[in-house]
């Protein structure tokens, strides 16, 4: 019985991996497009990049694949076990890890933001959407996508005191919180410098990546 529960605990964390690790902006781009998006814009094959070089309709394909990512990976550790919230948790983290660090990528990836979104929304759907909300009114208003995603993934941590969640997933949110700030190290330093790419233009752009 034990062993059969470490090895479910092996295969939905190695499922949520390799879901996790399907690169949507560089199939979307690559496919759809014929271009590789990590040699435009800012090189980055999130939602964010594919929109300023591709443009809204392909951005949007990215995002809903980068969050179904999130969310399947947690609801199929739901479907397969009935063990405790910090499953559930391990799945989605290693559906961002996968993100980030795609197998089918060299270990290169995105940021994990929209993959983050769709774990919320299978664990805490009001969260989900309180932060989205949050995401699209720092965007509109700022044009910056960084900006938008840092303060979004923050006011998930206060979310989770304020609607008292468990400890766990508090964890869970200080730690993509701690990623979030890694992956968006170079973001951080552009938006000191005033020197952040803006999210949006008047028009799609194709221009060689941006060094």
């Amino acid at each position: 019985m034990e062993l059969t529960f470490i090895m479910k605990i092996i295969l939905i964390i190695g499922f949520s991996y390799f879901l996790g690790s399907i690169p949507f902006g560089y199939l979307v781009s690559k496919y759809l497009k014929k271009v590789d998006i990590r040699e435009y814009g800012s090189g980055n094959i999130g939602a964010s990049n594919i929109f300023r070089v591709l443009g809204f309709r392909y951005a949007l394909l990215v995002m809903i694949g980068d969050c179904l990512k999130g969310f399947l990976a947690v609801y199929f550790a739901k479907l397969f076990t009935t063990a405790s919230t910090e499953l559930y948790l391990i799945a989605g983290l290693f559906a961002i890890i996968g993100h980030n660090w795609s197998i089918f990528l060299k270990f290169q990836g995105g940021k994990g933001i929209a993959t983050t979104y769709g774990i919320i929304l299978c664990l805490y759907p009001y969260i989900a959407i309180i932060s989205a909300l949050i995401w699209i009114i720092l965007v509109v208003s700022s044009k910056f996508a960084s900006l938008g995603s840092l303060v979004s993934v923050l006011s998930m941590l206060l979310m989770s005191f304020i609607f008292q969640t468990s400890a766990e997933f508090k964890y869970f949110v200080l730690v993509i919180n701690i990623l979030a700030l890694l992956r968006h190290r170079s973001n951080i330093i552009r938006l000191i410098k005033h020197k952040e790419n803006k999210i949006i233009s008047e028009k799609p752009i194709i221009n060689k990546i941006e060094k």
